[in-house]
């Protein structure tokens, strides 16, 4: 149906079924054109680029982004070439001198997980991490815990990136954290896949999300809403944070602008933010917004279960599927399955066959985009292993 869009990435995939979506996402053509026009505003503008950038490009994007999750701040919105760069900037407020307490999950993503490990190392860190399985619990365990300690950092995902389940209370959960605490919400896997609203939380927590994956414009572009009147102090910084004020004299404490911009870094490739405005519009134009994207994307999840049915596979099936409630999900499937080993087999026989999967230890995951037809779904190669 929406196929005519990216056809540019589809001629190039030709006898692909391209499963892999959630990680990496077909662009629309729009994205090619915003390339190009990024390369031919350089040549125009060039040491004048950047005035063009901060005074109309990133305005734009701002307000799309603001509007897409309802918060009606656009300038608490900054930006990274990835989510990282931006959650070490907030780690980088915290008094690392001092005993520091940090909540999360079993589930983040593994830039954080890593990060966060390797924090774990030094003395004066204690890291709490509450297991997402079973999910039916784990809002309730998360929020007990939450209770539990004098937390200063508690990090979470709107949708866990190797499962697909989502928060339904974000809400609630980011309101009972006390005020001093820093909350930061991984918002990667929900942006532009399931409708978000955050303006009941936009004042008090952190939003973490990027266009490389459902937002459809590539790797290079991911942004951080800050909550309004935040003070705290960057330690990695950068002079984008005080973009504006670069003529001033400046004497004792180092300055920070006072929207969102304050977490901002330094130079960085703008193209990618050309392409994600391009989407942007793109789906404007079309009148695709994220419930409508999310309501096809539904569809697609249920007609693919539904030709698994039929195949009766022994280990594809819905006995193994990570699912709490499909109605509020993210935009992948993941089967748990008997062993890593089990999944790597089945992933390279889909592979070999065009079918484009992501394995992830003894989960294989199935991802779906507009770029997808339901009739086109084939996976009867799985016959050979049933």
């Amino acid at each position: 149906m929406y196929q005519h869009l990216y056809r540019r990435f589809l001629d190039a995939n030709k006898g692909k079924q391209h499963f892999a979506c959630h990680s990496h996402h077909y662009w629309p053509d729009v994205t090619r054109d915003a390339m190009l026009q990024y390369w031919d505003d350089t040549a125009a503008l060039v040491d004048d680029k950047w005035q063009h950038l901060f005074s109309e490009k990133l305005p734009q994007v701002q307000q799309s982004i603001a509007d897409t999750l309802n918060t009606g701040m656009p300038e608490q919105l900054a930006f990274a070439p990835n989510t990282h760069e931006l959650l070490y900037r907030i780690l980088s407020c915290l008094d690392w001198q001092k005993p520091l307490k940090i909540l999360t999950t079993d589930s983040e993503f593994h830039s954080f997980n890593r990060q966060i490990s390797r924090l774990d190392e030094l003395d004066n860190l204690s890291l709490c991490r509450i297991d997402t399985l079973p999910f039916d619990s784990f809002e309730q365990r998360f929020a007990e815990a939450i209770q539990s300690d004098d937390w200063d950092v508690i990090f979470f995902s709107q949708v866990f990136f190797n499962s697909g389940l989502a928060v339904k209370n974000l809400n609630s959960l980011v309101n009972s954290a006390p005020a001093k605490t820093i909350v930061v919400v991984d918002g990667y896997h929900g942006f532009m896949a399931i409708p978000t609203d955050l303006s009941a939380i936009a004042e008090r927590a952190f939003y973490l999300a990027g266009g490389y994956k459902y937002a459809q414009g590539g790797e290079g572009c991911c942004f951080l809403h800050v909550p309004p009147n935040c003070q705290l102090r960057p330690a990695y910084t950068g002079w984008f944070a005080e973009f504006g004020e670069l003529d001033q004299a400046k004497t004792g404490q180092v300055g920070y602008a006072t929207n969102g911009m304050r977490f901002a870094g330094a130079t960085m490739d703008f193209s990618p933010l050309y392409r994600l405005a391009a989407v942007q519009q793109l789906y404007r134009k079309e009148g695709l917004g994220v419930a409508a994207i999310h309501a096809y994307v539904q569809n697609l999840q249920q007609a693919f279960l539904q030709h698994l049915d039929a195949l009766q596979h022994p280990e594809l099936n819905r006995q193994n599927l990570l699912t709490n409630d499909l109605s509020h999900h993210g935009h992948f499937l993941t089967f748990k399955l008997q062993s890593a080993e089990k999944v790597q087999q089945l992933h390279k026989q889909l592979n070999n066959h065009g079918v484009i999967t992501d394995a992830r230890g003894d989960r294989l995951r199935f991802g779906f985009a507009l770029y997808h037809n339901q009739a086109d779904y084939d996976l009867s190669c799985l016959r050979e292993s049933a």
